[in-house]
């Protein structure tokens, strides 16, 4: 079985050159200039939303891994929305406003491929040892909604991917801190602008961001983006990272399309974004529903393309219910699309770059 580790929740981390980081576990941050917070921005990410906590783990044979998303107490209300052609998920029927069950208990995003569905698998048994789940009177079943990417070309031998131990320990790990961003967890081998083809991706990872207005409302996400497209600022229209031409500059997805340039069709299965929004507001069953399929919206504004038939896009939704105020799902879904787009940027802009797969912040400043 791989050897993992936590992931700490730090604010900051130290810089390893690309060719330490398998041994690093993937992920230390350099430090950067601190640039004043957007306007309402929580600075923690998902887990401003109360009610919720976050733990990643990455393996260090092979950067890969899982991010777990715990519900305190009796669970959240959720929904899903499933737009990719080739998803890769577990627990999403029940999500159904339709269907009988109407709290989760966590929610698992991995890396490895189908294989990295059985991380999910940890993560119940972590919430059995504590007593959490659905009530069927002589148990309690843990109601554990999972998705995963595909990243097994990435970094070493692919038969190194997240396990149910990995999904164990990521809730073990858990807390209600800063969310740990970048080559971590289930972004750890996450990779975009693969529409070109050839050797011209560029790494992304997991990223973060939350909202809080001054009535107390709070909408956040965090996704593990591994998309076939570009990721596109969406407050500037600006390429973050992508598809590169041979001098490093950006080959730009949008312009290979519309001139029917170099493009490499992406193989079902091989990409996948994968995220999660949350609120503290009270929702019903339709309308968390509702509110993830708005969230979606977000993969459009900072990826392109986004749903093809090679990603298996998924974003799944949380209401906490700890907010008293009168929830207006139009603006919750709007402001769930905003922070998807916004924790989409951070994917890119806080990964760490692999060997021969260079992240931004690695690419000369123009």
């Amino acid at each position: 079985m791989p050897n993992v580790r936590p992931r700490p929740t730090a604010v900051s981390r130290l810089a390893l050159p690309a060719a330490l980081l398998f041994a690093a576990c993937a992920g230390a941050v350099t430090t950067q200039t601190q640039t004043p917070a957007a306007p309402g921005r929580d600075p923690r990410g998902i887990t401003a939303v109360d009610g919720l906590k976050v733990g990643s783990i990455t393996l260090s044979e092979r950067p890969t891994g899982c991010t777990v998303i715990l519900v305190d107490g009796e669970g959240a209300v959720g929904g899903v929305s499933q737009r990719g052609g080739a998803p890769g998920t577990r627990e999403t029927d029940l999500l159904d406003p339709g269907n009988m069950v109407d709290k989760v208990n966590a929610v698992v995003l991995s890396g490895g491929s189908a294989f990295g569905l059985d991380a999910a698998s940890g993560t119940v048994r972590w919430l059995e040892e504590h007593d959490i789940g659905w009530d069927v009177r002589i148990a309690r079943v843990p109601i554990v909604p999972s998705a995963i990417l595909f990243d097994l070309p990435v970094g070493g031998n692919p038969k190194i991917r997240p396990t149910a131990d990995c999904g164990y320990k990521a809730a073990a790990a858990a807390t209600n801190g800063k969310v740990d961003e970048g080559t971590v967890g289930a972004g750890a081998g996450a990779t975009v602008g693969k529409s070109g083809g050839g050797n011209r991706a560029m790494k992304a990872g997991l990223g973060s961001y939350a909202i809080r207005l001054p009535n107390g409302l709070v909408v956040g996400a965090i996704v593990a983006v591994n998309a076939v497209g570009d990721i596109i600022d969406p407050d500037t229209g600006r390429i973050v990272a992508g598809v590169r031409n041979p001098d490093g500059t950006f080959a730009d997805a949008r312009v290979l399309l519309r001139s029917g340039g170099p493009s490499q069709t992406p193989r079902a299965g091989e990409n996948t974004t994968i995220g999660l929004v949350a609120t503290n507001a009270k929702l019903s069953k339709a309308d968390a529903h509702r509110m993830a399929l708005m969230a979606d919206d977000g993969f459009a504004r900072a990826i392109f393309p986004a749903h093809t038939m090679g990603d298996g896009d998924t974003v799944f939704s949380l209401a906490t219910g700890t907010w008293t105020g009168q929830a207006n799902i139009t603006q919750i879904g709007a402001l769930a699309a905003d922070v998807m787009a916004k924790a989409i940027v951070r994917a890119a802009t806080e990964a760490t770059g692999i060997p021969n797969i260079p992240a931004a912040r690695d690419l000369p400043k123009r």
